[in-house]
């Protein structure tokens, strides 16, 4: 771990010791952050941290009394689940593009028709499963009705009604850095089903708001801010509190549309293979790394905002994806203090998206991929290996944060 400080807060960074390729403008907008007067100790960075719009991506801020909408980011809830599926590796083998393709029906993924409700190839296009509406219906529409009580000019802009919007999307993918991928563990010919999704629309929508409404507060407050993308909710503010309603739901929504597209990908496998295999409820992982929750740090009682890091106190299990044609980790937290109980998300971007599609060729993308069955396409090019950084070089520079407990190797990869 680094230590870098331009305020009485300074930035911990485990990159080890610069092992990890991190740019300039990354530290940068950690220091911002860390210059507020409301954070709590100091801001921490992941070994896969890179600049993101708000905030940094791959880092974990600890406020007091004021939380920042922006820093949770657009994508709230935004995390992985991963399970052994009962299947063994040579009974899948010839089936690999079938399963594909199988995962591919089952599960709306990616955005078409700019994203016309009815007709977007990313949602049910107004025809969800019977067990969509039922869980929307249970655990969500009374909840988004009370937020829309609180704060009238949540959903004031935008043609789509914000309940047939949320439960068009529920139990769906998305596209960017999302995917659903079929797994081998290495050392054992166990399959595994891992996926990375969120909020989706519904969460995007909500969450632009209350980044918009922060703006506008503290742009009335006249704040002193590095940047607009900083603006906060004071704790003691109904904007606050309103804010942090709204956060709840998405998470819950995130984490229950993960596990929607988890059965409904088993059932397209255990079809596809013609043998109904259910999976143990108990080796189920799933973690967010894009939320916020009130947790108690160095004594205090503090809003811990992950930004592409995951929760990992003593023992928890979380996820640690590499790219689409590296390995990726479930590891066992180490319970660190100093990062906040926290580690990375993934294997943290090196290129932008812009960058990536610039100066990556669909031969490199299909060389990179080799034994991946995966889109090959200049569509995912910013998708692909070279646009990340080494996993392995990752998790070595976080040994005192997590340790592996298994090492998962894709053979099928969905993308939106």
């Amino acid at each position: 771990m680094r230590v870098f400080s331009t305020s009485p807060r300074p930035v911990k960074v485990w990159d080890g010791n610069g092992a990890v390729p991190m740019d300039d403008a990354t530290l940068a907008q950690a220091l911002d952050i860390a210059g507020l007067p409301f954070i709590h100790k100091h801001v921490a960075l992941m070994p896969d941290a890179h600049w993101g719009l708000g905030a940094t991506v791959g880092s974990v801020i600890a406020t007091k009394n004021a939380v920042i909408p922006a820093a949770v980011g657009v994508d709230i809830g935004c995390g992985m689940l991963a399970i052994p599926t009962g299947w063994r590796a040579p009974e899948i083998v010839g089936w690999l593009d079938r399963l594909r393709a199988a995962i591919e029906v089952a599960v709306p993924h990616g955005r078409s028709d700019h994203g016309r409700i009815d007709t977007d190839e990313g949602g049910w296009k107004l025809r969800p499963l019977e067990e969509v509406k039922e869980v929307y219906d249970r655990e969500f529409r009374a909840g988004l009705n009370e937020l829309m009580e609180r704060d009238r000019g949540v959903f004031a802009q935008g043609r789509t009604r914000p309940h047939t919007h949320a439960w068009n999307m529920l139990g769906t993918l998305g596209g960017g850095n999302h995917f659903i991928e079929v797994c081998l563990e290495r050392g054992t010919d166990t399959v595994w089903l891992m996926l990375h999704s969120g909020s989706r629309g519904i969460g995007n929508r909500i969450a632009r708001y209350f980044i918009a409404r922060a703006q506008e507060k503290c742009a009335a407050w006249h704040s002193k801010l590095p940047n607009k993308d900083l603006s906060f909710f004071p704790r003691g503010e109904k904007a606050y509190d309103d804010y942090l309603f709204a956060l709840d739901w998405c998470q819950r929504y995130a984490w229950e549309n993960r596990l929607l597209m988890m059965r409904q990908a088993l059932r397209a496998i255990n079809a596809t293979l013609g043998e109904d295999r259910a999976p143990r409820a108990a080796d189920l992982i799933h973690c967010h790394h894009n939320y916020a929750a009130i947790e108690n740090h160095f004594g205090e009682n503090v809003i811990v905002t992950r930004k592409g890091a995951v929760r990992a106190r003593e023992g928890d299990l979380g996820i640690i994806p590499g790219s689409m044609g590296a390995k990726s980790f479930i590891v066992r937290g180490l319970g660190n203090p100093e990062s906040f109980h926290s580690c990375s998300h993934g294997a943290g971007r090196v290129m932008s998206r812009t960058a990536a599609r610039r100066t990556i060729t669909k031969e490199q993308h299909a060389a990179d991929t080799h034994g991946v069955h995966c889109r090959k396409d200049e569509t995912v090019l910013d998708e692909s290996p070279r646009a990340y950084k080494d996993i392995d070089a990752v998790m070595a520079a976080q040994v005192d944060l997590v340790e592996p407990a298994t090492v998962l190797k894709q053979v099928v990869c969905v993308k939106g």
